[in-house]
């Protein structure tokens, strides 16, 4: 029997082995890219910290940058990127039926989307909750003190939905106003039309740092009603492209926990002789590349264009922005957050 076993071991420690030099086939979608030479990113048309086109039209935020990072990693050019605005009801249309590769837009992971309508997130690349803001003159401090309000919410979302099972759940008949995009929502709470407007607590403060006359005017009330995990997905069904797609989230988690950053990448990958961080920027013998059908600096590719996720964050919707959130559950594992990325390795 122990004979017998050692054979067996033997032989599924070869075969892991042989699995492990074997690189990836080049699914359809990154030879589509490739072939193209340009990733087309479906994104939110307008959200401060998240997607937001400057005066020129070039577009910046937390769901931009991970669209430059896929970018580089694929095609060496965090630019060559065509941005496919999209409305809440528009985006996932656009993504099953081929007009975009990936869509990028804070986009909530829910099962029925996981499930059933031909997608795949790859990740989460930031943790929220659907809240509510009021103007400051109504003088409320509670949700719950809002019974028979108007209420501005965007139609085809989540949000939409969590908010007919809190009123319910709450017995405060709230009456919602719907509208098919976020600019005829925006407008409609700001002309005062609705006494509350609800969306992700990151979005009520991009709208209200961006749209208010006066941010001070505008409370965020203290209630998160649901669990939003926001991220990138893309389209079933292609699972060389899923790969690339979640590792290039990933790295730059990676980075972020061993110290990579967008300023000190070129001397790590010259002078580090960390493992890890040899392996992450491709300066050793280890070629992570292979097996997502890259070359070995795709990793180091995605770094230099955007920097690591801390990077990211605090440059589109950290406290020092107009959005001014703190990292919270945002934060690395190491630091009480829940982001937390498999080894590169």
């Amino acid at each position: 029997m122990r004979k017998s076993f050692s054979r067996i071991a033997i032989a599924a420690a070869a075969t892991l082995g042989a699995l492990a030099t074997v690189p990836a086939h080049a699914g359809k979608t990154l030879d589509t890219i490739k072939q193209r030479g340009e990733l087309v990113c479906g994104v939110n048309p307008g959200l401060a910290g998240f997607a937001a086109p400057d005066s020129q039209g070039r577009y910046s935020g937390l769901d931009i940058d991970y669209c430059k990072g896929l970018a580089a990693a694929i095609l060496g050019d965090p630019n060559k990127i065509r941005y496919v605005p999209l409305t809440a009801p528009q985006r996932f249309t656009a993504l099953q039926s081929g007009e975009i590769d990936v869509l990028s837009r804070n986009t909530t992971w829910t099962l029925t989307r996981d499930a059933s309508l031909g997608m795949h997130f790859v990740g989460v690349n930031f943790y929220d909750g659907q809240g509510f803001m009021v103007p400051k003159s109504l003088n409320v401090t509670s949700a719950k003190q809002t019974k028979g309000a108007t209420v501005c919410v965007q139609g085809g979302t989540t949000t939409e939905l969590n908010l007919t099972d809190y009123s319910r759940a709450n017995n405060l008949q709230w009456k919602p106003v719907v509208f098919d995009n976020q600019p005829a929502t925006n407008a409609a709470y700001f002309s005062g039309r609705c006494q509350i407007y609800t969306t992700d607590a990151s979005g009520l403060a991009a709208i209200r740092s961006k749209e208010a006359k006066n941010p001070a005017d505008h409370v965020i009330l203290p209630e998160l009603i649901s669990k939003e995990p926001l991220g990138p997905s893309i389209r079933r069904g292609d699972d060389e492209f899923f790969a690339i797609a979640k590792w290039v989230l990933n790295a730059t988690l990676e980075a972020e926990e061993l110290g990579i950053t967008q300023a000190n990448v070129d001397q790590m990958k010259r002078e580090s002789k960390n493992p890890g961080i040899m392996r992450v920027l491709g300066s050793g013998s280890e070629d992570s590349g292979k097996a997502l059908g890259l070359d070995k600096e795709w990793a180091y590719r995605v770094i230099k264009a955007v920097g690591n996720y801390g990077e990211s964050f605090e440059r589109h919707v950290g406290p020092n922005t107009p959005v001014g959130l703190p990292r919270g559950t945002n934060a690395l594992w190491t630091q009480g957050g829940l982001m937390y990325a498999p080894p590169i390795r």
